[in-house]
């Protein structure tokens, strides 16, 4: 299968959307209320913004860790971030993951436990709080780095794993503590020995995301019970909302500094990311899926889709037609969760098959190809999701996202959301054409047709239950071109759970509203 051609980007005439109203999903400063000092006051103008990191006075042990880490240059977040945190200031941070925000915080945490010269007896002086596992794991790999010079302990609480192992660390004190928020309350108000009362910094990554998969009672309960006296906090959201507007007035001091560096960008991904778009119909969406992963599998791709039953087929089925995969989605337990994302991260080369439990704030190495088999829910999904390539300054990398003809509404939306798109064309005979021995294998292996019944009832759960009704329209998918995407000849007859009451459909012609579990 050669490489895909580009046309011409898709101008909003030519989506089949005829309505003019647009929701945009990046209003940053306009829905911020909170009282903060906004950058461009004489404390940012009367300073030359630093551009390497030996411009920043950081300790020897430090910048001995970043020089082997391989960093010399500071990314824009870093360099207005960094200084101000450094000078002890309150910091509100509005940059989209692969900004190389975890630097901007890590560094002048350490660096001001390193000069208060913290001991294990003085317990935890930092907490970094994070939403998911795997950006909890992603932040401690890089405070291991940046900590392997400094005397300076440092710990991980996440749900998942062992607590009594964790309750034993925290006892004899860990200086650095990355946490999930349930775990790190469950610690909190349980632990005894925990020695918290020193706290000097606390950090809350990815503040929206937090607050999106409701960790929000959690928030407000650790808020009061951290000390706050003489504590500097610093909070990031790629996204300035209500409830984390919230968030940052009861964990910040009044008049934080507020920093927005993609405002004055015209785009919102990152400038060496290209972007692009296929338009395919249903039945012959998984026949160029399995073309363009053999195609590139000698490079590093991504691939997600809207559910963990989704995953879970498409892994089996690629594993065993020789396509090797690896798979993550939130129904693994912990321990092979950590284990298939450290393979993926070390590896040169593969596919890691997901759903969004993995696009948000992870920072996989050289990702060549980020590909939406299923569509995002929003164009701040979309930006997340391709946020896993073309990362720090000098990044590269290549997003591809699959849409059917009644799909292209949502060009619209990327649009508005400042997301330059240009449409791709795969030559039609280098398509591999093996549908018949797809069905036949469907068919007859027992264990596949069941994963693949599951998958296809997902998809069809996640599409209902899609945000942009205007532009995933149940009613208006051919279920039998969606069902030989997974294999099917005929489509199967499925549950699909319908609305709050939990009630059942049992087949596939009425628009359905749903409620789907993603992760």
């Amino acid at each position: 299968m050669s490489s895909p051609s580009t046309k011409r980007p898709r101008d909003a005439s030519d989506d089949g959307e005829t309505s003019t109203s647009v929701k945009t999903t990046q209003n940053q400063e306009s829905t911020l209320k909170l009282q903060v000092e906004k950058e461009n006051s004489t404390t940012s103008t009367t300073t030359a913004i630093p551009t390497n990191f030996n411009d920043l006075s950081l300790s020897s042990q430090t910048m001995k860790a970043i020089e082997k880490m391989g960093f010399e240059s500071l990314t824009p977040v870093q360099a207005r971030t960094i200084p101000p945190l450094m000078a002890g200031r309150d910091v509100l941070g509005a940059a989209k993951t692969g900004s190389g925000k975890t630097l901007a915080f890590l560094i002048p945490a350490i660096e001001l436990l390193y000069s208060l010269k913290f001991k294990p007896r003085n317990g935890t002086g930092i907490i970094v709080i994070t939403p998911t596992r795997e950006l909890a794991l992603q932040i401690f790999g890089v405070v291991r780095e940046l900590m392997e010079f400094h005397s300076q302990t440092f710990g991980i609480v996440i749900g998942g794993a062992n607590r009594r192992q964790e309750a034993e660390k925290l006892m004899k004190g860990v200086n650095i503590l990355i946490a999930t928020p349930g775990r790190l309350l469950d610690h909190l108000q349980n632990t005894k020995g925990f020695i918290f009362k020193n706290l000097k910094a606390l950090i809350i990554d990815e503040a929206d995301r937090i607050l999106e998969i409701g960790f929000e009672d959690e928030m407000k309960q650790i808020i009061r019970i951290l000390p706050n006296e003489d504590r500097q906090s610093m909070l990031f959201s790629a996204t300035q909302t209500t409830k984390v507007e919230d968030l940052a007035r009861i964990s910040l001091r009044k008049g934080p500094l507020f920093i927005n560096v993609e405002s004055e960008k015209d785009t919102s991904t990152a400038d060496g990311l290209e972007q692009g778009y296929v338009v395919c119909d249903s039945d012959k969406r998984f026949l160029l899926l399995f073309s363009f992963l053999k195609r590139n599998q000698k490079r590093k791709s991504l691939s997600f889709y809207s559910s963990c039953n989704s995953v879970k087929y498409y892994a089996e089925l690629l594993n065993y037609i020789d396509l090797p995969v690896l798979e993550l989605h939130g129904k693994q337990k912990q321990q092979k969760r950590t284990n298939t994302f450290f393979e993926f991260c070390n590896a040169d080369k593969g596919i890691l098959v997901c759903t969004d439990v993995a696009a948000r704030g992870l920072d996989i190495p050289a990702v060549d190809w980020i590909v939406q088999f299923d569509p995002p829910d929003d164009p701040r999904d979309y930006i997340h999701r391709v946020g896993r390539t073309a990362r720090g300054t000098k990044g590269k990398g290549k997003s591809l996202m699959f849409l059917t003809p009644n799909e292209l509404g949502f060009l619209r939306y990327l649009k508005a959301a400042k997301v330059p798109l240009n449409e791709y064309e795969f030559p039609t005979n280098k398509i591999a054409n093996v549908q018949s021995q797809l069905e036949k294998l469907i068919k007859s292996n027992y264990y596949l047709h069941q994963t693949a019944k599951d998958g296809y009832r997902s998809y069809l759960q996640a599409y209902a239950s899609h945000s942009l009704k205007t532009v995933y329209q149940i009613d208006k998918l051919d279920l039998a071109k969606v069902a030989k995407s997974y294999g099917f000849s005929i489509p199967p007859k499925v549950n699909i759970t319908i609305g709050a009451s939990g009630k059942t459909d049992k087949t596939n012609t009425k628009r359905r509203k749903t409620n789907n579990q993603r992760h």
